[in-house]
C-alpha cells in the first residue's frame, strides 16, 4: 500500500467543480430572490 502524502494530489477539476457549483447556487439563490419579489410586488 502507497504511503499517503498530504497535499500532491492534483485537485483542480475538484476545484472547478466546486466553483461551478457556487456560480450556479449563487444564481438559483438570486433567481429564488427575484421571483419572490415580483410575486410580493404584483399579487393581486
Amino acid at each position: 500500500m502507497a504511503d499517503h502524502k498530504h497535499g500532491e494530489m492534483d485537485i483542480t477539476v475538484q476545484e472547478k467543480t466546486f466553483d461551478g457549483f457556487i456560480k450556479w447556487a449563487t444564481w438559483v439563490a438570486g433567481a429564488a430572490i427575484f421571483v419572490l419579489i415580483f410575486m410580493a410586488v404584483f399579487n393581486s
